[in-house]
């Protein structure tokens, strides 16, 4: 769904450079249906919008947090079929999020291992780290790691 835009909307070297996405992946985007609908100035360049650059955070956003391209093109095409598809446009994002959340927790846990290392290594070699310190505290509570 392309929309007539006003002359003064973003290039896509502007979207781009505010971005920090390549013009190539912008035009990806749009050709592969993740974008609501970029107008285009009278000349027919895309003409894109602040609306434009929330939604391309967005994608950005659930791209990065690991959506798959597929689950941003089925969510996009909900926005564009308007109302009346808000739960299931939440039960998609709610899925998302709890992945999200879980990848959260084994990070932080990947994480309290090596902070518990850092400590424990610190200390082999008789330095202290305030950070791993807290940490390995933390973890002297708990069943013990392989060292």
């Amino acid at each position: 769904m392309t929309t007539q835009a006003h002359s003064n909307g973003l290039s896509i070297a502007e979207v781009a450079d505010r971005t920090g996405l390549t013009a190539h992946t912008l035009r990806y985007y749009e050709r592969d249906g993740l974008m609501l609908g970029v107008g285009r100035n009278g000349s027919g360049h895309r003409a894109y919008t602040e609306g434009d650059l929330g939604w391309i955070t967005l994608i950005t956003r659930l791209r990065s947090t690991g959506m798959p391209i597929r689950e941003i093109r089925r969510y996009a095409e909900m926005v564009r079929a308007g109302e009346g598809n808000e739960e299931a446009r939440l039960e998609l994002l709610r899925a998302h999020r709890d992945r999200v959340r879980a990848q959260l927790e084994e990070t932080a846990a990947h994480l309290d291992a090596i902070e518990f290392k850092v400590a424990y290594y610190a200390a082999a070699v008789g330095e202290t780290d305030p950070d791993a310190e807290l940490i390995a505290q933390q973890r002297r509570a708990a069943p013990s790691a392989p060292r």
